[in-house]
């Protein structure tokens, strides 16, 4: 269990019902919520915050401000940049083809999440893919192939549907392919690698 953690983490809170192994790496700020298990050798940054029932490997690193919903798993490999949110129940995968009686460990395969991305409840990730800076994940969907930066991806496969702001707004592209985040005024403008911030 977590006790005397306060002391070894100054900064970090975890619940008396958490299990944080030793060595980790936790930033001050940082909240482990009822039942979650981070094994040793995890990293994660400042001000990050873990709700009911999450694991963390020791082989994830974990940036800044990460939201992780309940019931999340980070499994070796899964490196998740400053400022990602993970609905609830959402899931990471390490290899495509598993079974239970062939061991392949040596197969894992890294999965990077960019600043600011968001990944809906219940969406599954494939092992090995880059989610860019500000991707949307929708709930449910199943991501198969790389997702470009400001992206709105939904669906089984997940498909593009559009694409949204840092703010998290639905953008709409005129005629002259500039697009204007309705809350912020920020400008982006479309070009042949997706869309990006002017």
């Amino acid at each position: 269990m977590s006790t005397g953690l306060v002391e070894l983490l100054p900064g970090v809170f975890v619940h008396p019902t958490a299990v944080v192994d030793q060595p980790v790496t936790i930033g001050r700020g940082t909240r482990i919520w009822h039942f979650c298990h981070v094994m040793s050798g995890a990293s994660i940054g400042e001000d990050s915050s873990f709700g009911q029932g999450c694991f963390v490997a020791g082989g994830a690193i974990v940036g800044r401000r990460l939201k992780a919903q309940n019931n999340v798993s980070l499994y070796d490999g899964v490196v998740l940049e400053d400022d990602v949110f993970l609905g609830p129940s959402m899931v990471f995968t390490n290899v495509n083809n598993p079974r239970s009686a062939v061991p392949r460990r040596a197969e894992y395969a890294a999965t990077r999440v960019r600043s600011g991305a968001t990944l809906g409840a219940n969406a599954t990730v494939l092992p090995g893919l880059t989610i860019a800076e500000h991707a949307f994940v929708a709930a449910g969907a199943a991501v198969t192939h790389d997702v470009p930066a400001y992206a709105l991806v939904a669906g089984v496969p997940a498909r593009l549907i559009g694409w949204m702001s840092r703010h998290g707004e639905r953008l709409h592209f005129g005629p002259d392919g500039v697009a204007q985040c309705p809350a912020t005024g920020e400008r982006y403008v479309r070009d042949p690698d997706g869309v990006r911030l002017l």
